[in-house]
């Protein structure tokens, strides 16, 4: 098999190609023949060394935590009826013993070994990509939504509109009624926050753009922050007393700029992303309810870009300029 390994840590070129001996299926583990491995925005931060004293990963390491194809072998105890079965899966592994957080790893590659509690098998009427888009954006998008408590014409705001979470957020937040303010980079972010279903879309590399964004709904209900750092700091100014901010982005390197005790002085509550982080189990339900939606037509990833496998790199470099849209992923056939 093929697979793409960090060789160092480093710029996208560290990103290499190369023949693998195919993986065995272990003890509740199967074997997918891969189609599209998911790109996440972690993926290129562990790839240049971010994260280290949490994430354990070390070089050579094969990157990657979310994988669409069909399940070619079983491991031992495992249902032989998963034989054959179009599926999405997580190949990562927990952080440390017993935590729900996965270290993205094993994904990058034309076969993939996954646990059986992690796959989701795909509805007749989705595609593995668009499956594949909703594996990580699917259950986070529905998890805070859901915590948000949205009442029809609440304001929120969704930071990093124009990305594949943006996107899946501001289209479940419009379905619950509210008021969609987007904020992104640039015009071609901002036209795909607004076609997601935002009200209004501010470019926040625009001086006083979160006063545009109070001044547009007076200040909003909550903050769906995939920004982080400085970013998250000002859209805190976007919000009215009373209201959530959800901090699950760091594309600014880190998360929102500001601690718990700072929000809580201006009424507002911080919700990190491993503030009640759900279970397992909820989490595949989560996936299933968010495939079951795409395959009504009432939820639509966007897959901004592809590249195939060995093009790995190229992938990471779109990522990083901030010009690639909505979900980026690689092909394997």
């Amino acid at each position: 098999m093929r697979v793409v390994e960090v060789t160092t840590f480093g710029d996208p070129e560290v990103l290499v190609a190369r023949d693998a001996p195919d993986p065995v299926a272990g003890p509740g583990q199967v074997l997918i023949e891969v189609v599209a491995v998911d790109v996440l925005f972690l993926d290129t931060q562990l790839r240049a060394g971010w994260g280290e004293g949490f994430f354990p990963v070390e070089p050579p390491y094969v990157p990657g935590d979310g994988v669409a194809g069909t399940v070619v072998a079983i491991g031992e105890g495992v249902d032989p009826g998963w034989t054959g079965r179009r599926v999405v899966a997580r190949t990562g592994k927990p952080v440390h013993e017993g935590s729900p957080i996965l270290a993205p790893v094993g994904g990058y590659a034309t076969k993939a070994v996954a646990r059986t509690e992690t796959l989701v098998e795909i509805p007749d009427a989705l595609g593995p990509h668009e499956a594949l888009a909703l594996l990580h954006d699917g259950p986070t998008g529905m998890g805070v939504v859901d915590r948000a408590g949205i009442r029809p014409g609440d304001p929120v705001l969704v930071t990093a509109a124009g990305g594949s979470l943006g996107v899946v957020i501001t289209q479940l937040a419009t379905a619950a009624g509210a008021r969609v303010i987007g904020a992104a980079r640039g015009h071609a972010k901002l036209d795909l926050a607004r076609k997601a279903g935002a009200e209004e879309a501010v470019d926040y590399t625009e001086e006083g753009w979160a006063d545009r964004v109070r001044d547009l709904t007076g200040g909003v209900q909550a903050v769906f922050d995939g920004a982080g750092g400085p970013l998250g700091r000002q859209a805190l100014d976007a919000a009215v007393s009373g209201a959530r901010f959800f901090a699950y982005g760091a594309a600014g390197g880190t998360f929102a700029d500001f601690t718990a005790e700072e929000a809580a002085a201006r009424g507002v509550r911080l919700i990190g992303i491993t503030d009640g982080a759900p279970e397992p189990v909820r989490v595949r339900e989560l996936i299933e309810r968010s495939l079951a939606e795409a395959a009504a037509g009432r939820l639509r990833p966007h897959i901004g870009q592809t590249f195939p496998l060995e093009r790995a790199a190229d992938a990471h470099a779109a990522i990083a300029a901030r010009t690639a849209l909505g979900k980026t992923l690689l092909t394997c056939v």
